[in-house]
């Protein structure tokens, strides 16, 4: 018997899934963005797209074997410039392809100026039952220097109508370390975000990622000091007020926690439906597979409305598998038992004992018994822990050619915002469906 059957009764049944739905299209992009994303054409191709969506979902429903979904992400792109009747359209052609599990965390991305009151009623109706709203900061000329085509006027006017139109679940999206910030601003942008009171924030570092404008031509972002001082202060607000961090980047009063991500980063499964979007899917024999999409709107509409093209699969090898799972566990902060990698991938446990040996020494991780947890050395430098379960160094079961490079960054001081981690275009590629 496999530690995955072993470990949570009929093993791939007892893996939760979630699907999520990408909507590719936003007002304009934004030049730190990476997501595949693309300016919306005068006109959006929304109904040919939806359909396209049902038969995405149609065509990998049977990859669900009759498990339910537990939670549905629409994000994107800006989701909020889809209609509610095609949401709904989407939502119910889940119900009826795959099945809704009862309670079903419905979450969808919205961005100020994108929506009013009217159309975020609209969404309640149809099914949703969380709004993201993507704030990025309350400050003017913080959202002029970051390219957003909202101001702070929107930010307001959004959170307020999606309040009027009973929305009870809400996350805000904030970023800090913006061009020019000071850590007094930072504190100010903060401050006000939990004034809204919203139930879940997510708090991120600007990073300027590969093949974006202002990779290309970077901005002047405060220095590592300057950034790490802005965390640790948001830190202690958001302690304050009654927000709890449960993963590096999502903070959440009571109950508010995603449970969308909360999949994600459990090494759960999900349905992944939309140009662009990944899926990762455990099939009954335990294997681990990904799926991908084309990424072009065009493309992948006339491919599913012309065959019904199934998406690309790529197996994720054993070697992959322990990499693949740190990646997401390792950004828990209460961590992980040794039961769930084992119930996740299939493995024993002791494939990662020399990394996790190897982790502890450098104070990345702590351990009780089969508990491990990152410290809050851990959640800093979590490119360089990951680092450690790079498939080639569980391949070998030894730690010590991936650990050179990352005492030397631990060492250094270079933060998760620092220097690219070997393997990050595969984990960009992993971690890409993951949103607030």
């Amino acid at each position: 018997m496999t530690p995955l059957a072993r470990s949570h009764g009929s093993g791939h049944d007892a893996v939760p899934l979630a699907l999520y739905v990408h909507l590719p299209w936003c007002l304009r992009k934004c030049p730190y963005c990476d997501f595949n994303s693309h300016r919306a054409p005068a006109r959006l191709p929304e109904a040919r797209y939806v359909e396209a969506l049902l038969a995405d979902l149609r065509v990998q429903a049977p990859r669900a074997a009759g498990r339910p979904v537990r939670s549905v992400f629409f994000g994107g792109g800006t989701p909020s410039l889809f209609s509610p009747r095609a949401i709904a359209r989407v939502l119910g052609a889940a119900r009826e392809s795959v099945g809704l599990a009862a309670g079903a965390e419905i979450t969808l991305e919205a961005n100020p100026g994108a929506a009013d009151a009217a159309r975020f009623a609209g969404y309640l109706e149809a099914g949703v039952t969380r709004l993201s709203i993507g704030v990025q900061s309350f400050d003017d000329t913080m959202l002029l220097r970051i390219g957003r085509v909202h101001d702070a006027g929107d930010a307001r006017a959004a959170i307020s109508a999606a309040r009027e139109a009973g929305f009870e679940r809400l996350n805000l999206d904030l970023m800090y370390a913006l061009p020019g910030q000071r850590v007094a601003e930072a504190a100010t942008d903060l401050a006000e975000a939990v004034a809204h009171a919203p139930g879940h924030l997510s708090l991120y570092q600007l990073t300027l990622e590969p093949d974006t404008p202002f990779h290309r031509d970077p901005p002047e972002l405060p220095d590592e000091e300057s950034a790490h001082a802005m965390h640790e202060a948001g830190l202690e607000v958001l302690e304050r007020a009654g927000y709890e961090r449960y993963e590096i980047s999502a903070y959440a009063r009571p109950a508010e926690r995603s449970a969308h991500n909360l999949n994600y980063w459990r090494f759960g499964d999900y349905l992944g439906v939309g140009a662009g979007a990944h899926g990762k899917l455990t099939d009954p024999s335990g294997r681990v597979v990904r799926t991908v999409r084309e990424r072009h709107p065009t493309r992948y509409a006339d491919g599913l409305l012309a065959s019904a093209a199934p998406p690309r699969i790529e197996p994720v090898t054993q070697a992959e598998l322990g990499f693949e799972f740190m990646l997401n566990a390792a950004r828990l902060t209460e961590g992980f038992d040794l039961a769930l990698f084992e119930a996740r991938t299939g493995q024993g446990s002791d494939a990662l004992e020399p990394m996790l040996a190897r982790a502890e020494t450098l104070g990345l991780v702590e351990r009780a018994g089969n508990a491990v947890r990152p410290t809050a050395r851990g959640l800093r430098f979590h490119n360089e822990l990951v680092m450690l379960f790079l498939p080639e160094a569980l391949a070998r079961g030894d730690a010590a050619g991936a650990a050179t490079g990352a005492t030397t960054r631990v060492t250094a001081g270079v933060g998760a915002g620092g220097a690219e981690a070997p393997g990050a275009e595969r984990a960009a590629a992993i971690l890409r469906p993951h949103a607030p």
